[in-house]
This record gives C-alpha cells, sequence and structure tokens, in this order.
C-alpha cells in the first residue's frame, strides 16, 4: 500500500469535495479515510488515501492536486503518509 495525506484547506465554496475525489476517482486512487469540517466559512478536510493502484506517479499527483486547489482557490497539499507521520510525532 502506498499511503498519501491529503489536506484541503480554504473559503469553503461549492464542488470543493466533487473536484478533488473527482481527480482521485479518475486516477484510480481510492480513499481510505476522510474527515471534513467547516469552521466559519473555512473549509478543512484531510484523507488518507492509497496510490498503489493509480497509473499516475506520487509527483504528478502533488502537480495535479496543488493546480485543483489553485484552479478553485483552495490550498491542497499531499504528503506520503510516513514523512507526514514523522513530522507530527507527538
Amino acid at each position: 500500500m502506498e499511503k498519501v495525506i491529503i489536506t484541503v484547506v480554504g473559503k469553503d465554496t461549492v464542488g470543493i469535495i466533487a473536484k478533488v475525489c473527482t481527480y482521485l476517482s479518475e486516477k484510480n486512487i481510492n480513499i481510505l479515510d476522510i474527515s471534513q469540517t467547516i469552521v466559519q466559512d473555512y473549509f478543512n478536510m484531510m484523507m488518507v488515501c492509497d496510490l498503489s493502484k493509480s497509473s499516475e506517479e506520487f509527483a504528478g499527483v502533488q502537480e495535479a492536486l496543488d493546480n485543483i486547489g489553485k484552479d478553485i482557490g483552495v490550498e491542497i497539499k499531499c504528503q506520503k503518509a510516513e514523512i507526514f507521520e514523522m513530522m507530527h510525532r507527538v
């Protein structure tokens, strides 16, 4: 399994989840877990995904999600799970 952590943060608008999930589906990226909240008009979503069956390389996924974020006015970050876990150790 090739786990990645995808975070989406920005002003809430219609279609954020649809745009991100449509891209993931098209690239055969499986969503393992998802959490989302809206706090005072700010959208926050965190996803744990599996890239192992995707035709797209990690760097390509990072770049595509970054571009999707720019298009819809949010910040989207994609990190390998092991790096994310090391950065957020208590």
